[in-house]
């Protein structure tokens, strides 16, 4: 088959590394010189920890097996199976934990929880005050700036794989082919559209104005290198809040009678944190979703993960070298991974993963190339 793949971010480059991966021709498409949105502007994050019991985990389950072995091959990706760590404070907290522990599906996030010396044997730079810590032994890392640009330098190796950068697509013409704005005719067998968050123009012409998918804007910060290993990715408690896996009446009462701080709550805030392959620490996030959005970043968000994140290490952040904000789509119908629709014949729209992209997408890519009979 051709399959001509639309968007060079990380959802569209794993439909690319499928598609290739079973022996067909890619032509992969990308409107910038390279990807510039959210799958560069993120953790980097294998998050299993939080993800809804049921389909999200399944796809985040098989995922993290296809980044692991795509990351043996491609050392390119910084794949590390890291686990990740939530220091919790008081009995709410611990409720919450402890209500995870309990869900049938606890073992296949790899959840145990662990006394302050058992989490610090584990990741010594925790050396704030916590009374407990909820690990996760299946949640993984790799390095997002560099992980779209490793991957297509092992796709371009095949001489089946063709990569048109600074071309943005305008048009469907007909069944199965698109117009860019050079002019050009790109047919194939089948065109997937990976567009990420950009949700107007052509997207808004083929899929209509009720797509059920928004765009969600969030802030974050990178540090200097940290002097020290941080061995696990990191998380507090207000994590809990956001993430599916974590409901229950346990939560309730924590929300009910430990809210978040007020900036955190303006903000709809959690801490999430991974060491990048340079020492550095990337550190968010916030979450906006009335549009729209500003086009500058808030300085209280940021100080409030940075007093999160002192107090868990014990001392001081090294300095901050990156603030950026960045958006995504997210589907509107929560019970579902991704939003992946027949546009036309012949021609899919995936998009709205949310802050599951970088998570799930080797296999919601790998979901499409078997739905469509790759």
């Amino acid at each position: 088959m051709r399959v001509i793949v639309v968007g060079a971010g990380v959802v569209g480059t794993l439909h690319a590394w499928h598609a290739v991966e079973r022996g067909h021709q890619v032509v992969q498409i990308e409107r910038e010189a390279e990807a510039r949105g959210a799958s560069l502007r993120n953790f980097g994050q294998i998050w299993v920890s939080g993800r809804a019991g049921g389909e999200e985990l399944d796809t985040a389950l098989r995922a993290r097996e296809l980044w692991e072995s795509i990351g043996a091959r491609v050392p390119g990706l910084g794949f590390r199976a890291n686990g990740s760590l939530t220091p919790l404070r008081g009995e709410r907290e611990l409720a919450v934990a402890e209500a995870a522990l309990a869900r049938t599906d606890a073992a296949a996030r790899g959840y145990k929880l662990f006394t302050p010396d058992e989490a610090r044997a584990v990741n010594p730079a925790l050396r704030g005050t916590f009374d407990a810590a909820l690990y996760c032994e299946r949640d993984a890392a790799v390095e997002p700036r560099t992980a779209q640009l490793a991957l297509r330098e092992q796709l371009s190796r095949s001489p089946d794989y063709t990569f048109l950068p600074g071309r943005e697509v305008r048009d469907v013409i007909g069944e199965r082919a698109v117009r860019d704005d050079h002019g050009d005719v790109h047919t194939g067998d089948v065109v997937v559209l990976c567009t990420g968050a950009w949700l107007g123009g052509l997207v808004r012409e083929l899929a209509g104005p009720e797509l059920p998918v928004r765009r969600v804007r969030l802030q974050m910060m990178q540090t200097d290198p940290l002097g020290e290993p941080l061995t696990t990715s990191v998380a507090d408690a207000d994590s809990f809040r956001y993430y599916p896996a974590y409901r229950s009446p346990a939560l309730d009462e924590l929300n009910t009678l430990q809210p978040q701080a007020p900036t955190a709550a303006e903000h709809r805030m959690q801490l999430l944190m991974v060491q990048r392959a340079d020492g550095g620490l990337t550190i968010g996030d916030t979450h906006e979703y009335e549009h729209p959005f500003a086009f500058d970043t808030l300085e209280d968000p940021y100080d409030h993960l940075t007093e999160v994140v002192e107090s868990f290490l014990g001392r001081p952040l090294p300095r901050i070298r990156r603030r950026w904000a960045g958006v995504y789509a997210q589907c509107t119908d929560t019970g579902r991974v991704v939003h992946r629709q027949r546009v036309r014949d012949g021609v899919w729209l995936v998009t709205g993963p949310g802050g599951r992209g970088m998570t799930c997408s080797p296999a919601i890519a790998e979901t499409t190339a078997n739905e469509l009979g790759w």
